[in-house]
């Protein structure tokens, strides 16, 4: 398409051009040689009529000369442009403005046969070969007391109605050129709007097909050619996304299993070859138990979000107190917060909040947000969980006054394997799946899950999901 487009579209607007100036050429030129050829005759066939009616009637009715008849006929074909008979049905030439008065001599036209028009009033040819060129000839009767005495006969030359056929269709091929030169802002308006941004994405296309997603292009439209170089390029950039973060998940996911695995290995083979003494390993056997635990949560974790990505999962909604939720969620984390004397403050609204969702994962939301604001918060602060009701709809609040999420960092924490420069010294066990199960999980729910930060100041976590109608008071 690239290579032939365009040339195609040139080829049409050529043969274009040369089919009208075939057209005019051909049927054009015929169509008005015919119509110019009538309109005459039609001219021509009223004078003769007229003639026929007074001049030649007046004469066969010996009302009029001869002379007198030919000195009016004589001014009328100088007018006219045309020869003007007057003959007998025999053949015999009466008159004829061409030549003077000779009645001494006889001129017959031989074999002249006045049905010769075959039911018209006209007839072309060389008028029973008395003509040398092609003329165009007009009868009309002469009829006196219901009997025709003859007939006026008018010849005009062929080659005049050519010639004004031949005016006219310089007219029409001046008309065609033209046409076909204002035409062409056609094909620049197709070069411009149609052809030059097809390019541009069909270059983008074959930077995509060859691997480079991160090709970037413009067309300045806002017509469907535009939106298709929109939707292209959006397409793209969200499979470089994809790309880039399948890179990152197998770079992060190689990661997290090497650390614990390379640990492992090497305190078993200190163990074996004796670098580790016997009384020992219980140690080191306990490190190895713990990086065994971390690989573990990392590969279920990995199960997790893996089932949660797939279509077609099915939540185990019922009807349940979030607010109990949120106590027994809290309570377990006692132990975690009271070395570092962080407290969780509970603001709930009501005694109950039903709510219908899947209380196990929405336990494990609570969970890693909860987790993930103890991991952060400084020693001696507070963790605020609130829940509120709005428009049908539970809103659930976990605030921290931590270390905070960077602005740049906000809209990429629910990533997988994300962490924070400013997470990493804290979260070293930590497998960087949490906030993306969270989200996954909330969005199975047809809800949603935000985050507000401030450096250095703290972070809050909201999610909502859908009041128990129900079971509200």
């Amino acid at each position: 398409m690239k290579k032939t487009l365009y040339l195609k579209f040139i080829l049409g607007y050529l043969i274009f051009g040369l089919f009208g100036f075939l057209v005019v050429a051909t049927f054009v030129s015929s169509m008005t040689l015919e119509h110019l050829r009538r309109d005459k005759a039609d001219s021509l066939y009223r004078e003769a009529t007229l003639i026929a009616n007074t001049y030649a009637a007046d004469l066969y009715n010996s009302e009029t000369s001869l002379e007198a008849v030919k000195e009016q006929l004589d001014a009328l074909s100088v007018y006219l442009s045309a020869q003007i008979w007057i003959i007998n049905p025999s053949g015999r030439i009466v008159m004829t403005t061409e030549m003077p008065l000779d009645v001494t001599h006889e001129t017959v036209v031989e074999g002249f046969d006045p049905t010769v028009t075959a039911g018209s009033v006209y007839t072309t040819g060389n008028f029973f070969n008395w003509f040398s060129e092609e003329m165009l000839s007009v009868f009309s009767p002469i009829t006196t007391n219901f009997k025709v005495r003859g007939y006026v006969v008018i010849h005009t030359p062929m080659s005049q109605i050519r010639a004004s056929s031949e005016s006219l269709l310089n007219i029409s091929y001046i008309t065609l050129v033209i046409f076909f030169l204002l035409s062409l802002i056609i094909l620049i308006f197709f070069t411009e709007m149609v052809y030059m941004p097809l390019r541009k994405i069909t270059a983008a296309t074959e930077q995509y097909a060859a691997g480079n997603m991160h090709y970037e292009f413009q067309v300045d439209s806002e017509d469907e050619m535009g939106y298709l170089a929109a939707s292209l390029s959006v397409m793209a950039s969200e499979i470089a996304r994809s790309e880039d973060n399948q890179k990152k998940f197998i770079a992060n996911v190689s990661h997290d299993f090497r650390s614990p695995l390379t640990s492992i290995k090497g305190y078993l083979e200190a163990m074996q070859d004796g670098t580790i003494p016997p009384e020992l390993h219980g140690k080191y056997l306990g490190i190895v138990h713990n990086e065994t635990e971390r690989l573990i949560k990392l590969t279920n974790s990995l199960l997790t979000l893996n089932n949660l990505n797939m279509k077609g999962v099915v939540l185990e909604k019922t009807s349940f107190d979030i607010n109990e939720v949120i106590r027994s969620t809290a309570a377990a984390f006692e132990g975690t917060c009271r070395p570092r004397r962080i407290r969780i403050e509970l603001e709930l609204t009501g005694e109950t909040l039903p709510v219908i969702a899947d209380k196990g994962k929405i336990e494990q939301v609570l969970y890693n947000l909860l987790d993930n604001a103890i991991k952060f918060s400084y020693n001696d602060s507070a963790i605020r969980i609130e829940t509120s009701e709005k428009h049908g709809k539970v809103f659930i609040s976990v605030k921290d006054s931590g270390i905070g999420i960077p602005k740049e960092s906000q809209k990429l924490i629910f990533d997988r394997f994300y962490k924070t420069d400013l997470s990493r010294g804290k979260d070293k066990k930590g497998t960087g799946l949490g906030l993306s199960i969270t989200r996954e999980i909330i969005r199975a729910h047809n809800e949603n899950i935000n985050v507000i930060s401030t450096e250095g100041a703290g972070s809050e976590f909201i999610f909502s999901l859908p009041i128990d109608e129900t079971q509200a008071e």
